[in-house]
């Protein structure tokens, strides 16, 4: 299957031949949602596939999982909490950055996937005709599975520190969303630009390093001054990381303006994103 259009003849149904014919998309918002839907189990495929090569025929499977934030957590703890003694907001350091690391580590993840997912199903996309969102997605959701193991142990780290769930705990959800939007509405850009350029890959993870130290992952929000928390905030995994700390012990002010910011600047990224990623589809299995 090539960029641009054809034609696929079906068995009859009725006495007479139908044709589907597959076009790139005409408008510009035109983002086909619709027909993602339609592939549904295509999608569940997908994810069962990417979850199964990440456990299959692995050493410690599972457990790296869990041991690959705990072992950062030790590390930011010593340095960052007790030799550069930054701020914890009332919180134990250990769950302070536990909590911060087992979002990021999802996104950081789901980032990289996302990135080179068109081009490890290059001879996927070159022979049948699928919705090419649907590969995108799929990595996205299937970081999920990672997220829970590693959020289950958070769980556990903070109720033996003493520090039970309330009601903000209900955030969690919307929180977990927003990262996975975030998520997604860079990855699209990226898998894109992937495919049309291959070192994109190799500035991944300076750019996953780079965001990593501009979020609160090894440091409070409250360190940057009132009136530029807004701006702050426009960085998606600011509201992420902060929001997860607040909904999962209850500690400290709701991250409203930082939340309000991130959540407006995913919507921007995610938009955009499907809008170049449909816009490129058509192109993507010429050049990749």
């Amino acid at each position: 299957m090539r960029g641009g259009q054809s034609s696929v003849a079906l068995p009859p149904h009725s006495g007479a031949s139908a044709t589907i014919r597959i076009e790139p998309p005409r408008g510009f918002f035109e983002l086909r949602l619709r027909e993602v839907w339609a592939y549904r189990e295509l999608l569940y495929f997908f994810v069962w596939r990417d979850v199964k090569i990440r456990y299959k025929q692995t050493a410690i499977g599972v457990l790296w999982v869990v041991l690959q934030p705990v072992l950062n957590m030790l590390v930011f703890t010593l340095f960052f909490g007790r030799l550069a003694k930054l701020p914890s907001d009332g919180l134990p350091s250990p769950v302070f950055y536990f909590a911060a690391l087992v979002p990021w580590a999802y996104f950081s993840s789901s980032l990289q996937l996302t990135t080179n997912v068109v081009v490890d199903n290059q001879r996927l996309i070159t022979k049948v005709y699928f919705p090419r969102l649907i590969l995108p997605v799929s990595t996205a959701v299937s970081g999920l599975v990672d997220f829970a193991i590693g959020f289950a142990v958070l769980v556990i780290f903070t109720l033996a520190y003493g520090i039970k769930p309330t009601l903000t705990a209900l955030w969690l959800p919307v929180l977990l969303l927003l990262a996975v939007f975030t998520a997604l509405g860079v990855g699209l850009w990226l898998s894109a630009l992937n495919a049309l350029y291959r070192d994109v890959r190799y500035v991944i993870p300076f750019v996953i390093q780079f965001w990593m130290f501009a979020s609160p992952v090894a440091y409070p929000a409250s360190l940057v001054p009132w009136r530029w928390r807004w701006l702050y905030g426009l960085n998606p995994m600011t509201g992420v990381i902060e929001g997860f700390r607040w909904a999962l012990t209850g500690q400290g002010r709701p991250p409203d303006l930082v939340l309000l910011a991130s959540s407006g600047m995913v919507l921007v990224m995610l938009f955009g994103g499907l809008i170049y990623f449909n816009k490129m589809e058509s192109t993507i299995a010429d050049v990749v």
